[in-house]
């Protein structure tokens, strides 16, 4: 049940394909085992609201939060965060050549006893992994 929440600042919208780093992520992540792929969620919230470093109105930011349920090894995680992490630096890789734009990501653990989860999605999936 891995969440990917991707918060991008607004003056990014022209200079990435938003949608485009949606699927990027979730192709890489149904990559990786320890991702079940029909738990998979990838979204992104545009920030209209951003006040960065020295006030310059050019900076942009992406932040990635990876939210899966507790259990695995921090070696897992590690690796899982490390490969979504590269996805992310390369897909921005052509905008941060000419405009400034921090990047960052975060994995944190769901306590399962808290985070109920009902769905069907599997049902529909052709591979029902």
């Amino acid at each position: 049940m891995p969440h990917f929440q991707i918060e991008y600042s607004a003056n990014l919208e022209e200079a990435l394909d938003m949608t485009a780093l949606c699927e990027a992520l979730r192709a890489e992540a149904a990559q990786i085992e320890t991702f079940p792929t029909a738990g998979i969620r990838v979204r992104a919230v545009r920030v209209d609201h951003v006040a960065m470093a020295d006030g310059n109105p050019a900076h942009g930011f992406i932040d990635l939060s990876i939210r899966l349920r507790a259990g695995r090894s921090q070696a897992v995680k590690k690796d899982a965060t490390a490969r979504v992490f590269s996805v992310l630096c390369d897909f921005a890789r052509t905008a941060m050549e000419s405009r400034p734009i921090a990047l960052s990501a975060e994995m944190r653990d769901i306590d399962a006893e808290l985070s109920p989860k009902f769905g069907n999605i599997r049902d529909h999936m052709e591979d029902k992994a």
